[in-house]
């Protein structure tokens, strides 16, 4: 069915959904004590994740819903201003600042060419013959999309490549389709998977940190990364593994990617002022994020527990940010206001979308009754209960966007899970929503790649099948070993 018919079904079948729920007489109309707030808040997140995963309208436009329907259903106790309160708050969450300061820096690194050249000398350190400038591209994308948006980072790293296959292609006198598929699909697998291991790699892994300070739990930089990281590190040779069995078929051999590689080094001549503040902005941050759980516990001695990790860290974001904008160099601000056009700041909307509506599942008694009808769930075993929450997350990704997925996912599975095996549940599910590999629709970076003229989508999907498969369940086994141990 084509995209220009799946919306407006998506739209009539969210509205019909919605007045299903909230004024058909159901099991969560007169709920205890919370009476039809339930059924309310019920309509409207089926509303949301219709519309969210069809996109009937822009994601963006869905995550203002409950800014308009919360106050009106009166979700949550109180009145339609105690509502309103309720709904707008979360989008001045604390993680939504840490993603905005991050979104900036990375504006400062793209307007510089930082990532490029960090890219790049990433590549070249990584050797150029075929199997090893196939494992550079994989390694630079992953490395470049740790710090900013997976879409930005494959974004920049198509025309790198572009210009790696047309060097290739020229010195081989052929055309080199099974390695031409094999360095896009590493951009975009490189650019998803590398987006997983710190908390600004992916709006996903900000969503999951707000919705955990908002159950009574905060995670810190680090201890977010001794969960991401490894991760990137352990299926990055799994992704590299499946693609050389693509690429190995030009029997390509010697050192032929080099030139390329310096031809590219030397269009960004010397290291400019504006890179080197950046950089060393950059580097200030990632410390003091590293940082940051000393320096909160300093702070709560001082302030009171009313100052969080999230506090400090969207402080810390935020701080830098505006730090690059006040810098000048040649005349030319270090981050220009020009530059600040880049940033999907879009994105700041469907964080706070989602966090509203995980709030008002939580105040409205849905979660409550929720939990009742998923002891089955419940009841499994705790690793199974993981897995399971892996496997549909990778699957749901494959046909909505990971920050719309998780949205949804976060709200459901916070219920469906054992308490004991919840924050284990929680992190393999926000892992998995960035482990779709197998349809350009998955993620921005697919559909980037698919562009390029090598990619098609039976191989794509052949290919990603597998690795959506591998990453759901070293996500699960992964999760299962190590987060008891961090949170």
């Amino acid at each position: 069915m084509s995209e220009r018919r799946i919306k407006p079904i998506g739209f009539t079948l969210g509205l019909a959904a919605f007045a299903a729920l909230a004024f058909s007489p159901t099991p969560l109309q007169h709920f205890g004590k919370f009476d039809n707030s339930p059924a309310h808040a019920a309509a409207a997140v089926a509303l949301m994740a219709i519309w969210w995963l069809t996109e009937a309208l822009p994601i963006y436009w869905t995550a203002c819903v409950p800014l308009v329907l919360f106050p009106v259903l009166r979700v949550s106790p109180g009145g339609f201003l105690e509502n309103l309160r309720a709904a707008a708050g979360p989008y001045v969450d604390p993680y939504i600042f840490l993603f905005a300061g991050g979104l900036m820096i990375a504006a400062a690194m793209q307007q510089w060419n930082l990532h490029r050249r960090l890219a790049l000398g990433v590549m070249n350190r990584l050797g150029a013959d075929p199997p090893r400038l196939l494992a550079g591209f994989l390694a630079a994308t992953a490395f470049i999309s740790l710090w900013i948006s997976n879409t930005a980072t494959a974004a920049m790293m198509l025309p790198i490549g572009l210009a790696l296959m047309a060097q290739l292609e020229t010195q081989v006198g052929r055309r080199l389709p099974h390695y031409g598929m094999a360095i896009m699909l590493a951009i975009a697998y490189g650019s998803n998977i590398g987006g997983i291991g710190t908390k600004i790699g992916t709006a996903p892994n900000a969503q999951f940190a707000g919705f955990l300070e908002r159950l009574g739990t905060s995670i810190s930089f680090v201890q977010f990364m001794i969960v991401g990281l490894p991760f990137v590190l352990f299926f990055l040779p799994v992704a590299w593994w499946v693609l050389w069995r693509i690429a190995r078929r030009e029997e390509l051999s010697g050192d032929l990617g080099g030139e390329a590689l310096h031809r590219e080094i030397a269009k960004l001549g010397q290291v400019k002022r504006g890179e080197a503040i950046v950089l060393a902005v950059f580097l200030a941050a990632a410390a003091l994020w590293i940082g940051a759980k000393p320096l909160t516990e300093v702070l709560q001695g001082r302030f009171g527990k009313a100052v969080g990790s999230s506090h400090v860290e969207g402080g810390i974001a935020v701080l830098a940010a505006l730090v690059l904008l006040a810098l000048s160099t040649g005349g030319r601000r270090v981050l220009a206001p020009r530059s600040l056009r880049t940033v999907p700041w879009e994105t700041l909307l469907l964080l706070g979308g989602g966090f509203s509506m995980a709030a008002a599942v939580q105040g409205s008694g849905l979660s409550q009754w929720a939990a009742v009808q998923l002891e089955v769930v419940r009841g499994m075993p705790a690793f199974e209960q993981v897995l399971l929450a892996s496997v549909v997350t990778v699957a749901v990704s494959a046909v909505a966007s990971n920050t719309s997925t998780i949205a949804i996912m976060l709200v459901v599975l916070k219920d469906a899970a054992a308490p004991e095996a919840l924050h284990t549940v929680l992190f393999a599910a926000t892992i998995a929503c960035s482990c779709d590999f197998a349809l350009p629709a998955g993620t921005p970076p697919n559909a980037i790649v698919f562009g390029s003229g090598y990619v098609t989508i039976p191989r794509m999907a052949r290919t990603g099948i597998l690795l959506d498969l591998a990453a759901a369940v070293l996500a699960a086994a992964w999760c299962w070993l190590i987060v008891p141990r961090v949170l």
